[in-house]
């Protein structure tokens, strides 16, 4: 049995219709992939947790079902007395533009890594085969609580675990690029598979291209590096040569939500089933391109594709 933990922040959504009509969802980054790593690899020997934070309210048993019925294991779930989900609303204009408005400041998983329901969490880290998070699961914890979380990183790495990671950097959440990048810093050196989109680290480090992200990571540490291109594919450095993975079979995007996290989980899903990285961000790409087809961050379950049919 392959076990995988995602550790993160899902949150309520709200969604207009129309004016005086929202439609109730949920969305996180980190839930993302861990949803489509459980759908993926269904038929294959893997069991995907979820780690985070939530409220006693009845909006987060909602979620904690919903997520359980994708088939992810909710055991590693704090719920906090009192305390509720970070909510958001989309809006849609006239133009098709989408426009966020959070609600996540006293959120329960601002607490992930403190509370005495949410730091024994951090003991179990070291005992899956792979961990994921990304740059919102730092930006929402406390400084504290990532010198915590960034030991039992360390702790896992030092056990031959995955430890992956996402930059997926979200402006409105740090003071400004160099905050971030410093936070960044601190993690590369425990974390083995990072999975960034070149965006990202052109808009934190001002990279100029994707080698030059992948040879930083690398010589902070990190052992594989997947540069994320959208359309144009990726780029990856395991070793010294980077190899460059085109898209196999570009598709017309509906929506990109959640490509990036639709990739990371198809190329989890393959790596840690024996792939290489080469076959892996085949599977990544293949995943991610399924996704766009869709509206929105969760595709039916039927349009996704299972780790044989990816690679």
């Amino acid at each position: 049995m392959i076990r995988v933990a995602a550790i993160g922040e899902c949150m309520l959504e709200l969604t207009h219709r129309d004016e005086r009509t929202l439609a109730l969802g949920y969305g996180g980054d980190t839930l993302n992939t861990a949803l489509y790593l459980a759908r993926t690899a269904a038929k294959r020997e893997f069991a995907v947790d979820y780690v985070t934070a939530l409220g006693d309210d009845p909006m987060s048993e909602t979620m904690v079902t919903a997520w359980q019925e994708e088939g992810i294991g909710t055991s590693r779930v704090a719920r906090l007395p009192l305390r509720l989900p970070g909510l958001y609303l989309i809006r849609t204009g006239e133009s098709g533009e989408r426009r966020f408005y959070y609600w996540r400041n006293e959120a329960a998983v601002r607490s992930l890594f403190q509370t005495a329901e949410s730091a024994p969490l951090l003991a179990a880290l070291a005992d899956y085969d792979a961990v994921y998070f990304s740059g919102v699961t730092l930006a929402v914890l406390t400084p504290e609580a990532r010198q915590h979380f960034r030991t039992s990183l360390a702790a896992a790495r030092s056990r031959g675990r995955v430890v992956a990671f996402d930059t997926n950097y979200r402006p409105a959440l740090w003071l400004d690029p160099a905050a971030a990048r410093a936070v960044f810093a601190e993690f590369l050196p425990v974390i083995s598979l990072a999975l960034p989109t070149f965006e990202d680290e052109q808009a934190v480090c001002g990279d100029g291209d994707p080698e030059t992200t992948a040879r930083r990571y690398a010589a902070a540490g990190v052992s594989e590096v997947v540069v994320k291109r959208g359309a144009r594919g990726c780029a990856i450095l395991a070793g010294e040569a980077l190899i460059d993975v085109p898209v196999p079979k570009p598709v017309t995007a509906v929506d990109t939500t959640a490509a990036g996290d639709g990739f990371n989980a198809g190329y989890l899903a393959a790596r840690l089933t024996g792939a290489s990285p080469e076959q892996a961000a085949s599977a990544g790409h293949g995943l991610a391109g399924a996704v766009v087809r869709y509206p929105g961050a969760i595709i039916p379950r039927s349009a996704t594709p299972t780790l044989e049919q990816l690679i």
